[in-house]
């Protein structure tokens, strides 16, 4: 099945989401070390075939490149090397984790479990992928 993959990129710790098969939904994933991410993905694509990545792009306010940014570029370029034939699209990340904490206060989960940064990264993910979806289908039935 046709899938999106959503990334959170982080030093630490990266979020991943997936699409449905129609590319309509987006839902947390996982939560991976950035050192087996690109493992972990090539494991992923021998389940569910992978049409595009969509990944956070961190700016700051004002537009201007953060400091993560060099981060995610490296990754980027390895991302590419891994998946040559795969798209890529980066999505602004701006407040995706200020809407991954709303989510979960709003969904009911416990304090205790939105403490644990793995549950934000992944939710972000999930918002950066679904924001992509959305625009897009917005601007298919236009």
């Amino acid at each position: 099945m046709d899938r999106l993959i959503g990334i959170d990129y982080g030093r630490k710790r990266t979020g991943l989401a997936v699409s449905d098969p129609l590319g309509i939904f987006a839902s947390a994933l996982d939560t991976v070390h950035p050192a087996k991410l690109i493992e972990y993905l090539k494991n992923y694509a021998l389940q569910e075939t992978i049409v595009r990545f969509v990944v956070g792009y961190p700016q700051n306010l004002n537009g201007e490149p953060s400091e993560a940014q060099k981060d995610v570029d490296a990754f980027l370029k390895q991302l590419q090397k891994a998946f040559p034939d795969v798209p890529v699209s980066l999505e602004d990340e701006r407040f995706t984790s200020v809407l991954a904490h709303r989510a979960m206060i709003d969904g009911g989960m416990k304090y205790q479990d939105r403490r644990k940064k793995e549950s934000v990264d992944k939710i972000s993910a999930a918002i950066i992928l679904q924001s992509y979806l959305d625009r897009n289908q917005a601007q298919a039935s236009k």
